[in-house]
């Protein structure tokens, strides 16, 4: 579903990103992981076009380039993106939140999708208090669900379970494996949390540095691995 290849990213003077390759496939979670300040959230802003990239490719679907595209082309061509932080809009109600992710849509839809209510029916209960009322588990429901709105067939989640109760951050990863179950959805993730990451992944890659030091299926994340790359 997208394919990254050598990829290259500066921050000014700063190289962030080096030559780094990711396979993301269809119908599957792949999680990034790695210590702070590696690049795996900057990779994120790459592949939506947030930030620049100096060389490489990223091939979305098999064959469109990513790389020269537009924030909004990319999201019309099925991508949808919960940034680290949520971002929602504190002072609009959830249902004119949800509304916002229409815009991204290819087709003209002007009505929440019934299955956005039907993975988080918190939404559907809350739809008409406003968004910075809400706590910040149902905050991250509520971005999630904005992203869902436009029925992505890639979802990218940056480190959804940070800062929340234990107990959303479950439905969350329930929700993950519903969507790649039943909607055949493939979804890339940033996580930081083990537990989540090998119960709900499918497969992982490990960045270090700007570079890709490791990746496989979510049964080869050995411990090994975790002591060299991921424990601080």
């Amino acid at each position: 579903m997208l394919q990254i290849e050598k990829l290259n990213q500066f921050y000014g003077e700063s190289h962030t990103l080096w030559d780094l390759d990711l396979d993301v496939p269809e119908g599957k979670c792949t999680c990034v992981m790695g210590r702070n300040g590696v690049g795996k959230t900057t990779l994120m802003k790459c592949v939506m076009g947030e930030e620049t990239t100096s060389d490489g490719n990223i091939r979305f679907a098999g064959d469109v380039e990513l790389t020269k595209r537009k924030i909004e082309d990319r999201s019309r061509l099925g991508i949808g993106y919960v940034p680290q932080g949520r971002q929602i809009f504190p002072l609009m109600t959830v249902e004119e939140n949800l509304r916002t992710g229409l815009a991204a849509r290819g087709d003209g839809l002007k009505s929440i999708p019934p299955r956005i209510y039907d993975l988080f029916p918190v939404l559907k209960e809350m739809k008409n208090r406003r968004g910075g009322d809400l706590s910040g588990g149902q905050q991250q429901q509520l971005a999630i669900g904005r992203a869902l709105v436009l029925e992505p067939r890639l979802l990218i989640l940056d480190e959804p379970g940070e800062g929340i109760q234990p107990n959303i951050v479950t439905q969350i990863g329930e929700v993950i494996r519903r969507l790649i179950k039943e909607d055949g959805l493939t979804v890339l993730l940033v996580e930081q949390k083990l537990p989540f990451a090998r119960k709900y992944a499918d497969r992982f890659a490990i960045l270090d540095r700007g570079r890709r030091v490791a990746e496989g299926e979510i049964a080869g994340l050995s411990d090994e691995l975790i002591k060299k790359h991921l424990t601080v």
